[in-house]
């Protein structure tokens, strides 16, 4: 046998090593794509929309480069005269990197910001309550998906233009494409029924019947073989064939307040990282037999999620805590948790997002952003002191100067039922409760719930004046249209 030499045995290495990096490319991209190792050239961005922010990070070192200020928090937003942009929620990316479009649901608009500079080059309006917005993987078109009416949005990718619309059923929740750029598959947030578009043509080609109404998220896995939706009505998350004829292949029960879902591809495999609110945690489950293998505690309410450009890292948005946490994808452990604006949405992680320079132009320091009060509820009989793996209910009070944004993230209650969460004078509940906000459990017996005054001045322990009368926050079921006894009273 003729000896090897040690050049051939390194170039067969090499080759090796080049032919795995060849093959593992990450969401949304396809899996021919060579991964981008995480470097001070790649940013993650979380839309915000109680600040009407957008948060930068350079995930080398995990720090805040600053916030893109959109618009103003309230109640400057509620003047007739407001210009900004109002409930930033949605994003995408351009796929040369160069562009990040970010959807705000009350001003109906995508802004396209340059990822190098962090400038806003263009502002476009569509129709009523957009929700996401992404560009084919061609880079030619850019699809919003329009939820407060029944059509997806299609605009130019290089003038920011509305060209077509796509008529499906009312409700468009979000879109995401195949790797090849062949199909468009767009949920529903109003309607059981996801739909297959073709990107040729716009027709409609297929459809997936969905096990509930409400689907805020989709992903399809860098093999080109399936699409993952999430139903946060029913914590369900659901999984299809993306080639024809669409088959559903798996319905997993994932969680109360099941929120987003994206794929990783490591040294281990596929998979699919969903983030579930209610219990505050990331679920992993194989793409190959959809085996649950991980469950990752994380902070409040956890919402938007998206992998590095090389799978070693996923980086989930914690709504209710106005945090980023990093997640090692090989322990499946948090590695940093970094401050950001207040309740975010969506999460993209943008590899090579800046080719040279720190990328610090255009932004700001959080200020106001980053001020929030963080209360938990529990149920009535159990105790009152709680952590946020304890919690029933947590809740977070985002200052806006004077006022606050109260959001409530509620779990641990009957389904479908009305409720209030309201004030009462005593720490157990009892006596005569408030009302503050009237609110209706989906089928898995939770709710997000959002209220807005100076709540914090009441409710804070250690905030209110001597003259004040401190009172505390319940949950109550509506008794002929008033508060019952209440359920779940605030953790002390």
């Amino acid at each position: 046998m003729k000896p090897t030499s040690i050049a051939s045995t390194v170039l067969a290495a090499l080759a090796f090593t080049a032919a795995q990096s060849a093959s593992a490319g990450q969401a949304p991209g396809s899996l021919s794509d060579p991964d981008i190792p995480v470097s001070h050239h790649d940013r993650v961005y979380a839309a915000e929309q109680f600040s009407n922010t957008v948060s930068v990070i350079d995930p080398a070192d995990n720090h805040l480069v600053g916030v893109i200020r959109l618009g103003d928090p309230a109640p400057a937003n509620f003047s007739p005269l407001y210009r900004g942009q109002l409930l930033v929620h949605g994003m995408g990316f351009s796929p040369d990197h160069h562009t990040l479009a970010v959807v705000s649901i009350g001003s109906n608009s995508v802004t396209f910001i340059d990822t190098q500079t962090n400038a806003i080059k263009h502002v476009s309006y569509v129709g009523r309550s957009p929700h996401e917005a992404f560009f084919t993987p061609d880079g030619k078109e850019v699809w919003v998906t329009v939820r407060g009416e029944n059509y997806v949005a299609v605009l130019d990718g290089k003038t920011f233009e509305e060209k077509t619309r796509i008529t499906v059923p009312a409700g468009p929740g979000m879109q995401i494409f195949s790797p090849d750029g062949k199909y468009g598959y767009v949920c529903s947030s109003f309607n059981p029924e996801t739909d297959v578009i073709s990107l040729a043509d716009h027709k409609m080609v297929g459809k997936v019947t969905q096990a509930s109404p409400f689907c805020p998220d989709l992903a399809a896995t860098p093999d080109g073989k399936q699409v993952w939706f999430t139903l946060k009505d029913v914590g369900k998350t659901q999984v299809f064939d993306a080639r024809p004829p669409f088959a559903l292949l798996k319905t997993i029960d994932t969680g109360p307040i099941t929120n987003h879902v994206n794929i990783v591809h490591n040294a281990n495999g596929m998979f699919a990282y969903v983030t579930v609110g209610g219990l505050n945690q990331v679920k992993v489950f194989r793409t190959d037999d959809f085996s649950q293998v991980a469950t990752i505690p994380v902070g409040n309410l956890p919402h938007g999620i998206w992998p590095s450009g090389d799978g070693t890292r996923v980086y989930v948005g914690l709504e209710n805590a106005d945090e980023m946490s990093a997640i090692d994808t090989l322990t499946n452990k948090v590695v940093a948790n970094v401050p950001i604006g207040q309740a975010p949405q969506a999460v993209a992680y943008v590899p090579n997002a800046v080719p040279e320079g720190d990328g610090t132009q255009n932004t700001q320091p959080l200020g106001l952003a980053g001020q929030t009060t963080h209360l938990a509820l529990m149920p009535v009989g159990t105790g009152k002191p709680a952590g946020a793996a304890s919690a029933a209910t947590t809740v977070t009070l985002f200052d806006q100067g004077l006022v606050q944004v109260l959001q409530a993230a509620v779990t641990g209650l009957q389904p479908k039922q009305p409720y209030v969460l309201g004030f009462s004078d005593k720490p157990d509940g009892s006596g005569s409760v408030e009302p503050l906000a009237n609110f209706m459990t989906n089928p898995a017996g939770a709710a997000i719930v959002n209220a807005l005054g100076q709540i914090r001045q009441v409710v804070a322990p250690g905030v209110s004046t001597a003259g004040d009368r401190r009172r505390y926050l319940v949950i109550a079921p509506q008794v002929s249209g008033k508060p019952g006894a209440p359920v779940q009273v605030q953790a002390l």
